[in-house]
């Protein structure tokens, strides 16, 4: 069972690894199982992410002066990437490596 992503090749298990999981796993639905897992763990981090920049960015909405913040996952962060002091991760890891001395590299490498 190959996992790919964009025709990218991501993980691959092998025979004997898919034996092993069947031991536990009905080889019936063996393919089904294998594909819920996937969704949910990107499901589950795509929550996580979303609730951690509700908590972050609930505050910095009211301070920008937002009036009205929609209950819709997307449509709130949407809301927040539209916002002037909003910065992807990677913005913020180049921003704290300059303060930190480190120039474009926040690796430190």
């Amino acid at each position: 069972m190959k996992i790919k992503v964009d025709e990218q090749d991501l993980f691959e298990l092998t025979e004997t690894q898919k034996r092993v999981i069947k031991n536990d796993i009905n080889e019936d639905i063996f393919d089904q199982d294998m594909k819920r897992r996937l969704h949910w763990v990107l499901n589950h981090k795509y929550e996580r992410c979303i609730a951690r920049m509700k908590q972050e960015w609930m505050p910095k909405l009211k301070a920008n002066g937002v009036q009205a913040i929609p209950l819709d996952d997307d449509a709130f962060a949407e809301l927040v990437f539209q916002q002037p002091n909003y910065k992807a991760r990677k913005a913020r890891d180049v921003e704290e490596a300059q303060r930190n001395g480190r120039g474009n590299n926040p690796s430190g490498n």
